[in-house]
């Protein structure tokens, strides 16, 4: 069984909620996950995981600071195991050049060059914003490409789900054809 570590930085939720989903689809293919919010987190990467899967959101068009410095002090270890990252963001949802721009100033900023990378779209949460946020997202939302919502009386998720799987499933494969047995075995990466 193959022990995977996801440790996320969320600001508003949906980090987390994806974090939780590439968990969730782990587990149904028989191995342990464990997720893990950084900013409650002790900071560090646990010894006993095979592979790591660091989870970032875009706020303001830079990647959450706890999620920066944890990759910072962290780095060593994500080179050392089989390790991914995903990126979540509105550009994620219409603006692919900014999304991956985000990435590159991220690789930029914390010296790690995940071998897999994901964007995926964030959610814009209208009816849990104040007045002002809500009409500052609603501005930022019609100067975007890709359609974003602008009705401030519901809410809008842009995660496509199926790609999220796919992107837990192929690291796993990826996992287990580079460790063999290794990974099943729980001694990959220690």
């Amino acid at each position: 069984m193959a022990n995977i570590y996801i440790p996320f930085s969320t600001g508003e939720g949906q980090t987390a909620k994806i974090a939780h989903y590439i968990a969730d689809v782990l587990r149904a293919r028989g191995e342990h996950a464990q997720t893990a919010d950084i900013k409650q987190s002790d900071g560090s990467i646990p010894g006993a995981y095979d592979g790591v899967i660091v989870g970032a959101s875009i706020h303001m068009g830079k990647h959450d600071k706890h999620a920066v410095d944890y990759v910072r002090r962290n780095r060593t270890a994500l080179e050392q195991l089989p390790s991914a990252l995903f990126s979540v963001s509105l550009a994620a949802h219409g603006d692919a050049d900014e999304a991956e721009g985000y990435v590159e100033e991220f690789e930029e900023q914390t010296g790690w060059h995940p071998s897999r990378v994901a964007l995926f779209g964030g959610a814009l949460r209208y009816t849990q914003y104040g007045f002002l946020k809500r009409h500052m997202m609603k501005k930022i939302a019609s100067g975007k490409p890709g359609n974003l919502g602008t009705d401030v009386e519901r809410d809008y998720v842009y995660t496509e789900w199926d790609g999220v799987k796919r992107f837990a499933e192929d690291f796993l494969d990826e996992l287990i054809s580079r460790g063999a047995g290794e990974a099943h075995s729980g001694t990959a990466g220690r």
